[in-house]
């Protein structure tokens, strides 16, 4: 596979996978010139900041008695991380969206050497939509099924324009597919919300509801759909009840339907039962025709921890092995219970950033744990971290597997040869520290060299 050298001449990769969001985009065309990327083309722009970034830090620093911080060679500061997490009573393992699967496998692996807590960012996102597909199933499906067959496409407590800017125009609505050959002209697009966001300006309808009110509003929809729309109320969750008939009536008469749910219904009243009912909704459409749902996934492979940790441990998220075996209990086991409590004394941190989206309660406690971040960037949570080691970042600087919303597995490839070690290699490293042997089956070099070079 081509990757850019360093002092190489320009170098155009194709067909490159987008280590972003969940929508995975693996059409990109990557050129690459004396070592870093010069151009990214069909990526949104938040995906092109990604490749183009160049505010990497190149070696590992730890924090020293003064606060202030050192640089350190890579074996030191890998062997400071197994120590301090060998010696914790309740090591906490976080974040894991921002890495490859196979990197994942490694830290369940940790995790049950050192009897841990591991858990992802899908605990404050989208957790929920794993506890609702638990109870009701999940009637998904992909999303290039979507992009050929739906012709009722629905947003639900997403916005997706920000949050994934190429999904309409890729996989549900701007796009023709192989049954809808005139693309948006063929689809009709719904958004629900609690306020006005930029994908409902451009939807065809907009149906803006109260705060909280999702749960009354899918069991209207139900009830409509069972023929029971003369027992409602003229409003239900500040939605006139003619509104929901025209609705019901839309899905209904859809010849291919998709829903798709963000985190305004998981994290809002309701949480997972919010999901389940929306399932128990889909599931009534499909006595009368096609419809799906797809969890609007963040981090570009947030669905791939929920994989791994499932076929590794059984459960997808919050694992506890302190008692020996898989234990799984979410506000119990997960990170921010965890961290609320004051429970965790010691702290990895990888594929993900705390310091920017956990309650300040649980960075407050981190502030006062031994804390150990492995990310390509410095992040938020580096401000409160013991020692930050730098890694290559998977899908420029290294390969490695990735699961896009819809669970379809995507191999990342490797556009940049930076020398920066990976994380499976670090935490290969770590893992072998703290057994005292070389991991199975994980090609882990002897020794990594005691600085990195600088990357563009």
């Amino acid at each position: 596979m081509p990757c850019g050298e360093d002092g190489g001449g320009p170098v155009t990769i194709r067909d490159v996978a987008c280590p972003l969001c969940g929508c995975l985009c693996d059409d990109l065309v990557v050129k690459v010139e004396g070592g870093a990327v010069t151009s990214v083309d069909n990526a949104c722009s938040l995906g092109s900041e990604k490749f183009l970034s160049q505010s990497r830090l190149r070696s590992p620093i730890l924090r020293d008695d003064n606060q202030s911080w050192s640089p350190i060679g890579f074996a030191e500061g890998i062997r400071y991380a197994a120590e301090m997490l060998a010696d914790a009573e309740r090591p906490l393992l976080f974040g894991w969206s921002g890495t490859s699967a196979e990197a994942q496998c490694i830290g369940i692996q940790i995790a049950e050497t050192i009897g841990g807590v591991i858990d992802n960012c899908s605990s404050i996102c989208h957790g929920p939509s794993i506890m609702g597909i638990q109870e009701a199933g999940h009637p998904g499906c992909t999303l290039g099924a979507v992009k050929n067959r739906a012709d009722v496409v629905i947003y639900w407590g997403s916005n997706p324009i920000e949050s994934h800017p190429r999904h309409l125009s890729r996989y549900t609505t701007f796009v023709n597919g192989k049954y809808r050959e005139n693309g948006h002209h063929d689809r009709t697009l719904v958004v629900v919300d609690i306020r006005m966001t930029d994908t409902a300006k451009i939807a065809d309808e907009f149906i803006r509801i109260k705060p909280g009110g999702d749960y009354a509003v899918f069991s209207a929809l139900r009830a409509i759909i069972r023929g029971h729309a003369d027992t409602l109320p003229a409003s239900i969750g500040g939605v006139p009840r003619e509104r929901l008939i025209w609705l019901a009536d839309l899905c209904r008469n859809a010849r291919f339907g998709a829903l798709f749910t963000g985190i305004g219904l998981t994290q809002s009243r309701g949480r997972y039962k919010n999901v389940r009912n929306a399932i128990q909704l889909v599931d009534e459409l499909n006595r009368h025709t096609k419809f799906t749902l797809t969890p609007m996934r963040g981090h570009w492979n947030v669905n791939g921890t929920n994989q791994t940790f499932s076929f590794l441990t059984g459960y997808p998220y919050g694992v506890d092995f302190s008692r020996g075996t898989p234990y799984y209990n979410p506000g119990e086991t997960t990170a921010v219970d965890l961290l609320g409590r004051g429970e965790a004394d010691a702290c990895l941190i990888i594929g993900a950033d705390p310091g920017a989206h956990l309650p300040r309660r649980c960075n407050e406690h981190l502030a006062t744990i031994p804390t150990i971040v492995i990310d390509p960037f410095v992040s938020l949570s580096t401000s409160f971290a013991d020692i930050h080691i730098p890694v290559a970042c998977v899908g420029i600087d290294c390969e490695g597997t990735g699961y896009r919303m819809d669970s379809v597995p995507i191999r990342m490839k490797k556009v940049l040869s930076s020398g920066l070690p990976t994380d499976e290699e670090v935490l290969s490293q770590i893992l072998h520290l703290i057994q005292g042997r070389r991991p199975y089956g994980v090609n882990v070099p002897k020794a990594l060299s005691p600085e990195a070079p600088p990357v563009a």
